[in-house]
């Protein structure tokens, strides 16, 4: 009873930091997903929350949306950060690292930084230590993987441009280009990966929207001219209509792939794609269909299924791994 009386008390202090940390405060369709509770116990969290804390105000927005919001900062400033906390920056900074994203890294460092100096030394260095121990258990201390080396003081030119946002000038070099080539282009957005994709569209063309390699760009100038963005242009919606971090227009289309019965539990494991569709077959194989581009990406991820995979459409990527389907892997992905 103990027990369940301090997880009761913790959920409780942790809704009135959620209330604390939020501007507009938290909603019960929010606190039910924060806390994986049903509504009506979300309800109950409310009424414990305003006992609690009688500081707590609460308002309708204009959708009708009931929020809880506790304007006592003092009570976010006495909880420091917690070793699980300070964990998973640490992770963040060692993923954007790890991914070229260098900008990201020192933005979430100085964070860190600044939360950890709120701190008493001696709970700082507790929490530290803990979430050292805590990121060597789950393996993400050192994590190695294949990405495209590029210059990452081109990511600084990049972020200053898209604050404003201002036009860029590039030398660039397609793969069948013998020296690169000056563009003017107005950038959208990045997108990381094994390759690292800059999102904008081309003045030296057609305006369209094309990716540039950042391992491609020799050279990059932060131009004087701003533009203005296209607000129709969403980068996830964007990313979306690829399998990987490659788009191509002319390969935009139905992609379907059964699993055989042996990979299906697998595959299930697996979101290949934000907006896919899987069906279960009687014969206990796996149908997976989305809609995407990148049949090369494809390609690379399908290979390490071995003949466990076989592309129904589109007809060009069955084509390309058809031939290349192996049955001696030892291990499925």
């Amino acid at each position: 009873m103990e027990d369940k009386q301090l997880t009761k008390a913790l959920r409780i202090m942790r809704l009135a930091e959620a209330a604390a940390a939020r501007p507009e405060g938290i909603s019960l369709v929010q606190i039910s997903e924060t806390f994986g509770v049903n509504l009506r116990t979300a309800q109950r969290m409310t009424h414990a929350l305003k006992d609690a804390f009688p500081a707590v105000e609460t308002y309708t927005d204009r959708h009708r949306r009931k929020f809880w919001r506790l304007d006592d900062q003092r009570l976010l400033h006495m909880q420091g950060i917690r070793d699980s906390e300070l964990a998973a920056l640490d992770m963040g900074i060692r993923r954007a690292e790890r991914e070229g994203a260098t900008t990201e890294a020192r933005a979430l460092a100085s964070l860190r930084n600044r939360l950890l100096a709120t701190m008493p030394s001696t709970h700082a260095r507790r929490a530290e230590t803990d979430a050292e121990a805590a990121l060597e258990a789950r393996g993400h201390a050192c994590r190695p993987g294949p990405r495209a080396r590029y210059d990452t003081k081109l990511l600084r030119v990049i972020d200053e441009a898209l604050k404003v946002p201002n036009v860029l000038t590039i030398d660039y070099a397609n793969a069948q280009d013998t020296a690169p080539r000056r563009r003017v282009i107005e950038p959208h957005g990045l997108v990381f990966g094994i390759r690292c994709y800059l999102i904008a569209r081309d003045r030296s063309a057609d305006m369209a929207y094309r990716q540039f390699r950042l391992d491609r760009i020799s050279r990059i100038e932060l131009g004087k001219d701003s533009f203005l963005r296209d607000p129709g242009f969403e980068l996830s919606r964007y990313c979306a209509r690829s399998f990987g971090s490659f788009h191509a227009q002319a390969e935009y289309g139905p992609v379907v792939w059964r699993f055989a019965p042996e990979a299906a539990d697998v595959a299930r494991d697996f979101v290949f794609h934000p907006a896919q569709e899987v069906e279960s077959m009687e014969d206990g194989s796996l149908i997976v269909r989305f809609t995407a581009s990148g049949w090369l990406e494809m390609a690379w991820h399908l290979y390490s299924w071995g003949d466990g995979v076989e592309v129904i459409s589109p007809p060009e990527l069955r084509a390309m791994v058809e031939a290349h389907r192996r049955s001696d892997f030892p291990a499925l992905p």
